[in-house]
């Protein structure tokens, strides 16, 4: 009998851990916590719950059929799998009720100094505390400002952290797409970012150490290289803490309110720059043993924290526009991104980057005059990615991720004028990449910081960055001693590295698309060429430096291209059609799919 929250004395954590013994009914209110939070985002969004295949039945069938017993991919006899769902506006839904879960402090409690103070920006506000009391009760405090930390508490039983990854990845767009490729198998998955982002054997199907080794022996009977099991005996475990007229708390969840106006929120006691937030915190558990601080706020003014961080300095108003119009579309197409820890979006450069009430007047008067406003592609939203700089190319959505193309992601020429033949010179061609890379007038992003660049590395350097993310991957070769080449093996059409072969002293290593950048640490994209370093004998390999230009995926939106194409009087329609070829601005509505869900069970194969 598998223990459950519903038996006194036994419990299984919705995060990593299984028990060893008997245990109390304390982490059973955070996991009843963290289903509650799942449950209100489905309802807000209208997802439909689906059925997940049980213990007894199908989890049972999904290991047994990757052991090849049964003939089938994963399904139970007689069981219906889940449908892919899709969440779409409610009729009628005004902007102003789109509330949004930004996790803008992240795995705070890795650290036993893990430090958090908060107090009202407005003169004579008070800071409203709402939490369990000791009698199980909901408890209110009010108080002038408040500091969290971090205790270890012993516990009672010792705990077995376990999870089985899949996969890890630089990017959330490849572990979906993994994801999406586990599912087809009929394998039950969920993302997380502990770190890296991975793709985990959904826990609550794989739920017993023995279920899990048994999918994990079945992977490897296939050769699926990828799957490894992470596992930590936990003996004490971080709770929040915090200490009102004497009396100290210790907490899972905690909701934070100000009696009037924002919550400024230090890193510690000499952190100049505390963000400021509207709406309201909650300190809520996450998939990894420790906590996140989550703001709720509406979208429009959630928009007001992003958009003067995104879009760079100085920014024309078409260009601050058509700004407000992707970040608007970029967070409700990615409502699903942290499922696994219940909130929506991050707050750094892994979804968009977010500071709270630290807003700019041009940008508010840009997001109120595209208010409601989303970029779509044939009534769908789009994948509204954006980056700083392309180097004077945009990049094929294939050319970075894996996973379908995007009709309206393909290489654009980042110019106002066709100054170079991507028809006659492919840059796929080594010399005529060469030849573009040299090339620093006619572009939107001339004589910009990051256009051009010429960055090195030594071969220690590279050693140690190569190392560090192949332990993170568990790849079999992350124990070399020495990298003994490089070689640009695969170039896109548009110029960006598809492959990098890595040849070291016990094997060779292909490093593929976005992960270059994971590997090493000098590209600052992937539009580059590479020159071996050579020692004064001209024969020892001392580093490489890479040659090319531009600054992050190169996918979408050039946001300092777009500062040149505002200033040469292109509306923000235009802007948005040139780098989004095909798509069209619309006001949200019901009409408009929004986004479904990365780890939803495909249909049912009969």
């Amino acid at each position: 009998m598998i223990p459950t929250c519903n038996k006194p004395g036994f419990e299984t954590r919705r995060g990593l851990a299984f028990t060893i013994g008997s245990k109390s009914q304390g982490r059973c209110k955070v996991m009843q916590e963290q289903r509650n939070i799942q449950q209100q985002r489905s309802r807000r969004w209208g997802i439909v719950a689906t059925k997940t295949l049980g213990l007894a039945g199908g989890t049972a069938v999904l290991v047994l059929s990757w052991l090849g017993v049964t003939g089938k991919w994963g399904h139970a006899v007689g069981e219906q799998q889940p449908q892919a769902t899709t969440a779409q506006m409610s009729q009628g839904q005004n902007l102003a009720e789109i509330q949004l879960n930004i996790g803008v402090v992240q795995r705070f409690g890795e650290k036993l100094t893990d430090k958090l103070l908060l107090k009202p920006r407005t003169p004579g506000a008070k800071l409203l505390l709402n939490f369990e009391g000791g009698d199980g009760q909901p408890l209110s405090l009010e108080l002038p400002e408040l500091e969290l930390s971090i205790e270890s508490k012993p516990l009672e039983t010792s705990v077995m952290a376990e999870r089985l990854v899949l996969s890890a990845h630089r990017s959330f767009e490849n572990a979906e797409n993994n994801a999406q490729e586990w599912l087809k198998k009929g394998l039950p998955v969920e993302i997380a970012q502990p770190g890296r982002w991975q793709v985990w054997a959904k826990r609550d199907v794989y739920s017993t150490p023995l279920l899990r080794r048994l999918l994990l022996m079945s992977l490897q009977a296939r050769l699926e290289e990828s799957a490894f099991m992470e596992t930590d005996l936990m003996q004490k475990e971080p709770v929040v803490s915090w200490t009102i007229n004497g009396y100290r708390y210790h907490r899972k969840v905690l909701g934070i309110s100000a009696s009037e106006g924002m919550i400024s929120v230090a890193r510690s006691k000499d952190d100049r720059q505390p963000n400021r937030y509207p709406g309201t915190l909650r300190v809520q558990p996450n998939a990894y043993g420790s906590y996140t601080l989550v703001n709720k706020v509406d979208l429009e003014t959630y928009l007001r924290g992003v958009v003067p961080h995104e879009v760079g300095m100085d920014p024309p108003t078409a260009s601050l526009e058509a700004q407000a119009i992707l970040a608007r579309t970029y967070v409700l197409k990615n409502l699903h991104r942290f499922d696994v820890d219940g909130y929506d979006l991050c707050a750094n450069t892994h979804c968009q980057v977010y500071k709270g009430g630290d807003t700019w007047d041009p940008a508010d008067r840009a997001i109120a005059a595209t208010a409601g406003q989303v970029l779509t592609y044939n009534n769908e939203l789009v994948d509204a990615v954006y980056y700083s700089t392309s180097g004077g190319i945009t990049a094929a959505y294939e050319d970075v991720w894996n996973g379908i193309p995007r009709p309206y992601l393909h290489p654009v020429l980042d110019a106002a004028q066709n100054i170079w033949d991507l028809s006659r010179d492919n840059l796929a061609d080594e010399a005529n990449f060469r030849r573009f890379i040299s090339m620093n007038n006619g572009f939107n992003e001339e004589k910009t910081d990051l256009f051009r660049w010429r960055e090195t590395s030594s071969i220690a350097e590279m050693n140690q960055r190569l190392k560090e993310y192949l332990r993170d991957k568990n790849h079999p070769l992350a124990n070399f001693q020495t990298i003994k080449s490089l070689k640009v093996a695969n170039r896109s059409a548009a110029g960006r590295v598809l492959q990098l072969v890595v040849t070291t002293d016990v094997g060779t290593v292909e490093l593929e698309k976005d992960e270059i950048l994971q590997g090493f640490y000098a590209p600052l994209s992937t539009l580059f060429y590479l020159e071996p370093i050579y020692g004064a004998d001209q024969k020892k390999l001392e580093g490489y430096a890479f040659v090319g230009g531009g600054f992050g995926h190169g996918v979408g939106f050039s946001q300092l291209g777009s500062h040149k194409l505002a200033k040469l009087g292109w509306t923000t329609d235009r802007i948005l059609k040139f780098y989004y070829p095909g798509t069209e601005i619309q006001p949200l509505s019901s009409n408009i799919t929004l986004t479904g869900k990365a780890t939803q069970p495909p249909p049912s194969r009969k």
